[in-house]
């Protein structure tokens, strides 16, 4: 029996958007690691930056939107910690990397036919096509691109910045953004983000609802503002507007429709930025107000405006950091599937006497995590005997395990029925982190 614990931190032709086929099969992240890095770090070379920024608690009875205005015009990447650039990079670069990937799923081709028949203003570019489109819709086929392996890291609540950095493109193609410009924009919208989850840390585990297009838009607003250069009542407008503007259940998890809560957050939150640059008005309490934004999606579940407190004093992004994923799944798996490849170096060629396989996962993960054999990729990402077969019988789980090829083996079919899953009364509760134990029962007991 192995008991493992959570991920490690880290500091306009239809031929042309029509994938012929995915050539990616034996893709490596690592790669994208490597070959992406020489475009972001020249950007900050003649930065020289201080060690810490203070920023002035929020004070009073001003609004939330109020509070996320200022940061968003005062925040200034050349005072901010060089780690907290450094953290931003790194995002880029994992996020380009599975956008290009994820670029080539039937899920991202869907999208972008879907907006190449929309015919829109050609102002920015689509990710890994020759399809060029209005930001807005630009912005919708990034973030689905982005999310479509949920191979995307993980940073509050899942992955709630998902949208930011897929709309944060095509605005800074369309505005003639600078590359430091656009991490100032990055950060602003990753800590937005950051407090949103603090003030309902329940809103995904016990809600039900999907960070991604929770968050994801009211972040990915603030962030496009910034890139704008928006006066701070156009923000507050910006955000109220995008708190409409957002929702996405995890029932949809293991379908196509998961990505899209992306490609939807990114649109919205880029719309929500544009709108309110025209003019378009808000409720400056559309957050916390009654009837608003917490009232209605948090319900009765735990929360506290306080986190926006520190906006501004401290970063999230350093303090509580984000996780690169080690594999292009669900993240609540990940520890399950790190204690199933524990186990295989002990099986080593006993998997034929195994009679039954238990994975012990949170009440979180159980939502998400499905006990049925996939029919389609999506599914795949989701299902725990897929996954746990074929990690026994493959090692870890990479992009060609979510392959209907893949899906279709005979062998993983077969083990697949030998594996099960429920809650853990050790760990059920828990939310911040997502243990997973893993036992395996040979045929002599």
């Amino acid at each position: 029996m192995i008991l493992a614990d959570k991920g490690r931190k880290t500091p306009s032709n239809p031929e042309d958007i029509m994938p012929k086929s995915t050539g990616i099969s034996g893709l490596d992240r690592r790669i994208f690691l490597a070959s992406a890095a020489t475009s972001l770090v020249a950007a900050s070379s003649d930065l020289s930056l201080a060690q810490e920024q203070k920023g002035a608690a929020p004070g009073g009875t001003r609004a939330l939107a109020e509070i996320i205005a200022q940061f968003t015009l005062d925040f200034d990447l050349k005072k901010a910690p060089p780690e907290l650039l450094e953290r931003s990079r790194i995002a880029f670069i994992d996020t380009l990397g599975v956008m290009l990937g994820g670029a080539h799923e039937d899920v991202a081709a869907l999208a972008r036919n879907m907006i190449l028949a929309e015919e829109s203003a050609p102002r920015a570019s689509v990710a890994s096509s020759t399809l060029r489109a209005s930001p807005q819709l630009a912005a919708l086929a990034n973030g689905v691109a982005a999310h479509a392996m949920d191979y995307d890291f993980s940073y509050a609540s899942g992955q709630a910045i998902s949208p930011v950095i897929p709309a944060l493109l095509p605005m800074a193609e369309s505005l003639g953004s600078s590359p430091l410009e656009v991490m100032a924009a990055f950060v602003i919208g990753a800590e937005v983000a950051g407090r949103l989850v603090r003030t309902m840390p329940k809103i995904s585990a016990l809600g039900g609802w999907h960070a991604v297009g929770m968050v994801g838009p009211i972040a990915t607003a603030a962030a496009c503002c910034r890139l704008m250069k928006l006066p701070a009542p156009a923000v507050i407008d910006a955000v109220g507007i995008a708190a409409s503007l957002s929702g996405g259940v995890s029932a949809n998890f293991g379908t196509m429709t998961k990505p899209l809560h992306s490609g939807v957050a990114a649109r919205n939150g880029v719309m929500a930025a544009q709108l309110a640059a025209k003019g378009f008005t808000a409720s400056r309490t559309a957050l916390e107000g009654k009837s608003g934004y917490f009232d209605t999606f948090n319900r009765a579940l735990p929360q506290t405006t306080g986190a926006f407190g520190d906006l501004g004093a401290r970063y999230d992004l350093l303090t509580r950091g984000y996780k690169l994923k080690r594999y292009p799944c669900g993240g609540l798996s990940h520890t399950a599937i790190d204690a199933t490849l524990l186990l295989r170096q002990q099986l080593e060629n006993r998997v034929g006497e195994i009679t039954r396989v238990d994975a012990g996962i949170t009440k979180n993960a159980a939502q998400r995590i499905k006990g049925s054999y996939p029919d389609t990729i999506e599914s795949a990402k989701f299902s725990m005997p897929y996954i746990g077969a074929w990690t026994i019988l493959n090692g870890p789980p990479s992009l060609r395990t979510f392959t209907m090829e893949a899906i279709a083996d005979a062998q993983v079919k077969s083990l697949s029925t030998k594996i099960f899953h429920q809650v853990d009364a050790e760990f059920a509760d828990e939310v911040e982190e997502a243990p997973g134990r893993v036992r395996v029962t040979l045929a002599n007991g």
